[in-house]
């Protein structure tokens, strides 16, 4: 079934919505949730809640794309759950991990917030995404969104651990170029 088809039985406020939702995306959104808690149990509360926001949204929410609102909500529900499972001071936090790679090019919180709107920022870096290739898109969405692992990136790919490590590694490096470029202080 089309997205488009999915948004409308939630408007139509059909129960079936979230059954043609998990249908389509349950893998999907399973795998971002264990990426971040690394717990089945706790992956499919967050999946469950997920699609309970989804239900509670839809109307008035129509997204242009299911899978990126899935996710982003999907992905939002495991970090808070990790972050309430794990005191940030005991474990240093999921996203700590899954964005450390990426601390030299983009800016802390404090500044984000002093030198650009988090919109803005987001808007800064979706346009230098959609500046790249699709497979680099891909993988950097991939690494640093959904959480994926480097070394199943790589047995994906086809290549070394060390060569896709050397491969984001340049992925972050002109991200960072480009925001620099565009005014942020990194």
């Amino acid at each position: 079934m089309e997205d488009a088809q999915i948004i409308d039985l939630y408007w139509q406020r059909d129960e079936n919505a979230i059954r043609c939702t998990d249908d389509k995306y349950g893998a999907f959104c399973h795998r971002i949730a264990m990426n971040i808690l690394h717990s089945y149990q706790d992956s499919e509360e967050c999946v469950s809640d997920a699609y309970g926001r989804c239900w509670d949204t839809m109307p008035p929410q129509r997204p242009r794309s299911l899978r990126a609102y899935l996710g982003t909500i999907i992905r939002n529900f495991s970090i808070s759950r990790y972050r309430n499972a794990h005191a940030l001071k005991r474990c240093g936090g999921a996203e700590l991990l899954l964005l450390s790679d990426l601390e030299e090019c983009v800016p802390a919180p404090e500044s984000v917030q002093r030198t650009v709107e988090a919109s803005a920022l987001g808007e800064l870096i979706s346009n230098w995404l959609e500046g790249l290739e699709p497979e680099s898109r891909a993988l950097f969405i991939r690494r640093y969104w959904n959480g994926d692992a480097v070394k199943m990136l790589a047995q994906e790919l086809g290549v070394r651990p060390n060569a896709l490590t050397k491969r984001l590694h340049r992925l972050r490096e002109s991200l960072r170029t480009y925001l620099e470029k565009e005014g942020v202080t990194v």
